[in-house]
């Protein structure tokens, strides 16, 4: 059985530790922790990992955040992978730092990666793991702040969520969203 998780980000070394590149570094965590190393190939950058007869295809999308559905909708398709076995992290103003919230469906919430996945798959039932990043900006200033950096106290504490994530998404291959979504929502 096949998984595609695909983490949302934006290519470039400008862009690497940004609030917007969590997706990117949810995948950099979980590749380490497996020993699986990126490649580039067609649309991103992309490894394997082997979970308990599984494979987790990692998708790091280089299309551009504005652009993920074309990646998302290629690996789908050469991996013969199905929608319910596809995962999104995603990073969400709307949720406090370091939250983290399953969903099997959903609005794209303004969210320009998730909305392009949608208009490109033409639906929105698809799992995402939307990790909070907060919404301490001042008026006027969203884009610059999503495209900052974690403030240093926020650094010291994305290890342990890196780890959470990459629990979820191992939950999400074995025992299902359901499952996962009750576990790990509650927290």
């Amino acid at each position: 059985m096949k998984y595609l998780i695909v983490g949302l980000g934006n290519i470039g070394y400008e862009y690497a530790f940004t609030r917007h590149n969590i997706g990117f570094r949810v995948l950099d965590a979980l590749a380490e922790a497996s020993n699986a190393v990126f490649r580039v190939d067609r649309y991103g950058e992309v490894t394997q990992v082997k979970l308990k007869g599984r494979t987790l295809v990692l998708l790091k999308p280089s299309t551009y955040m504005n652009l993920s559905g074309n990646a998302v909708r290629y690996w789908l398709q050469k991996e013969n992978i199905g929608i319910e076995n596809l995962l999104v992290i995603v990073d969400d103003l709307a949720l406090p730092f370091g939250s983290l919230r399953l969903k099997s469906k959903g609005s794209d919430a303004g969210h320009n990666g998730l909305k392009n996945i949608q208009a490109v798959l033409g639906t929105q039932e698809y799992a995402r793991l939307r990790f909070g990043i907060g919404d301490n900006y001042p008026k006027g200033m969203q884009v610059e702040y999503v495209l900052g950096r974690f403030d240093e106290e926020q650094e010291k504490l994305l290890p342990e969520r890196l780890d959470v994530c990459g629990e979820i998404i191992k939950s999400f291959c074995l025992a299902g969203i359901q499952i996962t979504m009750n576990q790990y929502n509650k927290k």
